[in-house]
């Protein structure tokens, strides 16, 4: 029963809503930034779950390969109830934001709707099942490049849009300056290298599939040393030259320094072959664990 419930709430994609808006509020609180509104999160929550679901529920590639997929094919009416209802959550919710913050919204800036729109548009471009018209844009398809399309997207809703919508809450315009483009990248390395992390699972149907990701490229070995690796170490300055920034004493940073260190203990553990739920507790689970870190250390600093 438990395994069961586990498998659904990992494979639901309800944890990626979880993880969104646990990273969403680790990033207003590093910032010096308020907290959004409830009806924020529930619109951040109910838009992740629908994404996922969507990608997953119309894109069978790798159908016979991934347990996961195979999971939404042997529930697929609870898949499309959940589907609806978050959907109806999500259509509830903008429309609760747009009706209290519309002046707000229409007073926006060119930069501010660069923002807004960039990271949804990439978002669409990246799907293999939810595409741009033009047929032959797929940034999926772009094997090396996929992580870090998918760590860029991540980033922008879980860093700049706290802030951004935050901005819109208090009828202020949103400039982000040097500490919150540091904070910006040091995700972005962060969900990049867990992205990478994820394509060592899809290995042979990506092999198969003639998609050049790091892992078909240089092999698994070559991949944590030699790209893993050193993208922890760029994402882990990035935090720093933000802490710097930031003034926060060293009690914060050493806090702050766990999810690093465990993003490297498991990269080296995949050098042995994981199953599914690995891949989304473990690997994944760095994201709410980072995100956890990073709350609890804004706390202490308060």
């Amino acid at each position: 029963m438990w395994y069961g419930f586990i498998r659904a709430f990992f494979f639901s994609n309800y944890f990626y809503g979880v993880c969104v808006m646990a990273l969403s509020i680790e990033a207003s609180l590093q910032q010096g930034f308020g907290l959004n509104q409830p009806v924020y999160y529930l619109l951040l929550f109910a838009g992740t779950v629908v994404y996922y679901t969507s990608a997953y529920t119309q894109d069978h590639s790798y159908a016979l390969q991934n347990q996961r997929n195979r999971w939404f094919l042997h529930h697929k009416k609870s898949v499309f109830y959940s589907q609806w209802g978050t959907s109806l959550l999500f259509i509830i919710a903008t429309a609760i934001f747009l009706q209290q913050h519309y002046l707000t919204i229409l007073e926006m800036e060119g930069k501010e709707w660069l923002m807004l729109l960039l990271f949804p548009l990439i978002a669409f471009g990246y799907n293999s099942s939810i595409r741009f018209p033009i047929k032959q844009f797929n940034l999926r398809k772009i094997g090396w490049l996929k992580p870090f399309v998918i760590g860029f997207v991540w980033c922008g809703v879980v860093t700049v849009y706290p802030l951004l919508f935050k901005s819109l809450e208090v009828g202020q315009h949103y400039h982000p300056g040097l500490t919150n483009w540091l904070f910006v990248l040091q995700n972005a390395f962060f969900i990049s290298i867990l992205c990478i992390l994820f394509d060592i699972k899809d290995y042979a149907a990506d092999h198969n599939s003639a998609l050049k990701t790091f892992v078909v490229r240089l092999g698994l070995r070559k991949t944590i040393f030699h790209i893993i690796f050193p993208l922890v170490f760029v994402g882990f300055l990035f935090f720093i030259l933000f802490a710097l920034n930031r003034h926060l004493p060293l009690i914060i940073i050493l806090i702050n320094t766990v999810p690093f260190l465990l993003l490297i203990i498991v990269s080296w553990s995949m050098q042995r072959r994981k199953t599914i739920l690995y891949y989304l507790a473990i690997i994944d689970g760095l994201m709410f664990v980072k995100a956890a870190c990073g709350i609890i250390g804004s706390l202490l600093l308060k």
